[in-house]
């Protein structure tokens, strides 16, 4: 009897070593079992195989009896667990937990955003290209919002000079991508928030793909060449593209979305400036707080158009003046000869 037992320990250990499954080893061990029953009852008394394995046949078919009632007992509770649990209706849980609620308090109570506005803000993607002086405000302010998911593109490392704008960092990210160095900040802000960075410069190859994943795209780049392509494959995506630029004292901003009968940036900016007419501000300089104050209204504009609240910056351009305390708004307009986004353009393609 011994022997049958040292048996079965052993196709189980085998079986286990082997990755077998629980199922397969069971049924080794039944087969085994069956084996030594058929024994029992062909065998002759006395037989040498009948006394190495427990000389009669009464004491297994005693252990399989037991056996048996125990599967058909665990089938049975198994079937009554399954239809409990056909019958249970569970709670649906909200979107937002407490903590989530209290957090977006004073968005929920304002009309224009309310419940409805603050579940699709957490349902949104937003991309931000650009981790620097308006991508810093921009980013933060989308996570404290509770934007669900948001995504910041840049291939820069985070240096001493930028740290008199670009907020998001800190002394000790000296020498971290940044968009490490913001993903770190933005998640100490709200850990609600996924946030998905892209350690590289934002390219034609990557831009129509990365730009399909999602909702609203904020540009706060400082050049011509990333600004084209974002414009570019915005249009061809239909997405909003809300895009700052500064210069020293100046900020402007506006939506462009053709999709909503607004122009495209080069609509607007068919061309490059000539060198010189549109210095960096590496080389013309910008005061601290501006990067700020148009970042802010970057990421407002972004809040308007996912809750759609109030009148988004769709074909108007509105221009900060800080040295003077100087705001002004003028309307854009499109253009049938633009190359990105004019009517000359898809007709020739039609043709």
């Amino acid at each position: 009897m011994v022997l049958v037992f040292v048996m079965a320990a052993v196709l189980w250990g085998v079986g286990a070593m082997l990755g077998a499954p629980r199922a397969l080893r069971w049924r080794m061990i039944a087969i085994l079992w069956a084996g030594v029953v058929v024994l029992h009852l062909i065998l002759p008394d006395g037989h040498p195989l009948r006394m190495a394995t427990g000389e009669s046949p009464a004491l297994w078919l005693l252990i399989g009896g037991f056996v048996a009632i125990a599967l058909v007992y665990r089938a049975g509770l198994g079937r009554l667990r399954r239809r409990a649990d056909a019958q249970h209706v569970p709670e649906k849980k909200g979107l937002f937990s407490e903590a989530e609620l209290e957090r977006y308090a004073r968005h929920i109570v304002l009309r224009e955003i309310g419940g409805p506005g603050q579940k699709a803000l957490k349902e949104a993607k937003v991309l931000v290209i650009g981790a620097g002086g308006l991508g810093s405000p921009a980013l933060m302010y989308l996570a404290a919002a509770g934007v669900g998911t948001i995504g910041v593109i840049d291939d820069d490392v985070v240096d001493n000079s930028n740290l008199q704008r670009q907020v998001i960092h800190r002394d000790a990210d000296i020498g971290l991508p940044k968009v490490r160095s913001a993903m770190a900040a933005m998640q100490a802000q709200n850990p609600n928030v996924v946030v998905r960075p892209y350690q590289r410069r934002l390219s034609e190859e990557i831009a129509g793909e990365l730009f399909a994943e999602y909702d609203v795209i904020l540009d706060g780049t400082d050049n011509f060449d990333t600004r084209y392509i974002a414009n570019a494959a915005a249009v061809a995506q239909g997405k909003p593209l809300i895009s700052g630029a500064l210069s020293q004292w100046e900020g402007q901003l506006s939506v462009f979305d053709p999709a909503q009968g607004a122009p495209c940036y080069q609509c607007v900016f068919p061309e490059r400036p000539a060198p010189g007419l549109a210095p960096s501000c590496a080389e013309a300089g910008v005061v601290g707080p501006l990067p700020g104050v148009v970042g802010s209204m970057m990421a407002v504009e972004a809040v308007k158009l996912v809750a759609r609240a109030g009148q988004p910056l769709l074909g108007e351009m509105l221009i900060y003046d800080a040295l003077w305390g100087e705001t002004r708004k003028f309307a854009l307009a499109r253009r049938d000869d633009c190359p990105v986004c004019g009517t000359s353009r898809k007709n020739g393609a039609a043709s």
